[in-house]
């Protein structure tokens, strides 16, 4: 979040003494928004900020509890006054330990096994969005935290799925399905939700009797397969899409209501960006999937009846 506005909400507060247990609520909420201190009890807040309309909130919840609460409108009257209110959002002293805690997260990555990882990135996301979501004024130790943050994912990407593929840049081509009929598709072995999603993709929307052989190595392609997911492939990353949305493209698939909440799902899981609500589920029972099938034939036949019901039910017209 980045914010130019040089107007501000000032939240004053004032609590009995007798009533601790919400002020102290009340001043962990204030912290949580990521409003600054101007003094005990005076707080500070862009106005711009979404986090700006739960003031209204908290001041509604110290008049019920016997104290009184005002929210004001302030604006800066110079520059040099702008600049000291947005010093005060600083969040240096807030990435700082996170940063120092990724380090040392680094250090252990391949030694872990792969649930453990996994809660661990989860972890450290949940606490760099919370980071972010209150970093109004992005600055130095933002950039610096991105980039770690960036290094970081691309390492358990690494461990978790080798030869994960990099974006290429370039147009998506429309495709003839039926050009693409009874083909052999190849991607990397021990598939994980890009590779997985886009193989059933294929097998009930694309080509019904495609063949897949599954690799050790890209290298190890066939000559006459279409590969999918991986650096060189026929289909694979493209921009900001990952396989199984270029698929979709490259078919005249992107209007299928329920494979673009799918297309959702994947990426996030995938390669990050806004969770929809399914998606710790769908990565959970994969997870699964990949402990009960070591075969990647039976591992796809069981993950796609969870595919073929997600997309039965992102296809309604019922609001999730």
């Amino acid at each position: 979040m980045s914010l130019t506005s040089d107007t501000w909400l000032a939240f004053v507060v004032s609590l009995p003494s007798a009533a601790a247990t919400a002020r102290m609520r009340i001043w962990r909420a204030v912290k949580a928004q990521g409003c600054a201190a101007l003094r005990d009890g005076t707080y500070l807040l862009p106005a711009q900020a979404e986090q700006a309309a739960q003031l209204q909130t908290l001041a509604d919840e110290a008049l019920q509890e016997g104290g009184q609460a005002w929210l004001l409108r302030v604006q800066a009257k110079d520059m040099a006054e702008q600049a000291a209110y947005q010093a005060l959002f600083d969040r240096a002293a807030d990435y700082a330990p996170w940063l120092e805690e990724l380090a040392q997260a680094r250090q252990l990555i391949s030694t872990l096994p792969a649930a453990e990882l996994q809660r661990l990135q989860r972890r450290h996301a949940r606490t760099y969005e919370a980071i972010r979501k209150i970093d109004f004024f992005p600055g130095e130790s933002s950039i610096r935290a991105e980039a770690q943050w960036r290094d970081f994912t691309n390492a358990v990407e690494a461990i978790q799925s080798p030869g994960e593929p990099q974006a290429a840049a370039g147009r998506i081509a429309r495709r003839d399905r039926m050009q693409y009929q009874g083909r052999l598709w190849a991607t990397r072995r021990h598939l994980w939700v890009d590779r997985v999603a886009s193989a059933w993709l294929i097998q009930r929307f694309i080509d019904p009797a495609a063949r897949f052989v599954w690799l050790d190595l890209p290298a190890d392609c066939p000559a006459d397969a279409l590969g999918f997911d991986f650096d060189g492939a026929t289909f694979s990353h493209v921009g900001d899409r990952v396989t199984f949305e270029v698929l979709m493209a490259s078919f005249g698939l992107d209007g299928d209501r329920g494979l673009q909440r799918l297309g959702a799902m994947v990426h996030a899981l995938d390669v990050g960006g806004t969770a929809t609500p399914e998606a710790s589920g769908f990565e959970a029972v994969l997870a699964g999937a990949r402990k009960r099938w070591p075969d990647d034939d039976a591992l796809l036949a069981d993950v796609g009846g969870v595919l073929d019901s997600l997309h039965a039910h992102f296809s309604t017209l019922r609001k999730p």
